[in-house]
């Protein structure tokens, strides 16, 4: 690996993210410890955990208020409602498929999520926010349950 292929490596990250990336990695593969660019990877790796959450917090906030559009407004039940239901509990297994403690954050975010979630059912159906209870209607574990569907 020459030095003239590849700009300095710290430069590299603002000029050409796609290739720091590949040039991370072969550093890495080759353990070429030293000439890593310490500072913009522990921010991407850093970067990657909050990706992550944010994902599960935005999936967990979809699957939520289409739970509770499915629960108090009956007579609008449709198959995209259920489409997109299964699509969220789908990505949210799929994340704790990969990152198992990922399952501990999302019983910490729960209730804040449900509560932003009862707002949002809120603005898209017209209903008053207090048709919608503080406290969720449905537990944590029936939320992710494949099968589960409030009345």
């Amino acid at each position: 690996m020459s030095n003239q292929s590849v700009p300095q490596t710290n430069n590299l990250y603002a000029q050409d993210y796609q290739l720091w990336l590949q040039h991370t990695a072969c550093l890495l593969k080759n353990n070429i410890f030293s000439e890593l660019d310490l500072e913009n990877l522990i921010e991407e790796i850093e970067s990657m955990g909050r990706s992550d959450k944010n994902a599960l917090r935005s999936n967990l906030r979809v699957l939520i208020m289409h739970l509770l559009k499915y629960k108090f407004q009956p007579q609008n039940r449709s198959n995209s409602w259920l489409y997109t239901i299964y699509e969220h509990r789908q990505r949210l297994q799929e994340a704790f498929l990969d990152s198992p403690s990922l399952k501990y954050y999302y019983t910490e975010v729960f209730d804040n999520c449900y509560q932003h979630a009862r707002k949002e059912a809120s603005i898209e159906t017209g209903l008053p926010l207090s048709i919608f209870p503080k406290d969720y209607p449905f537990s944590v574990d029936e939320t992710l349950d494949l099968d589960f569907f409030p009345n």
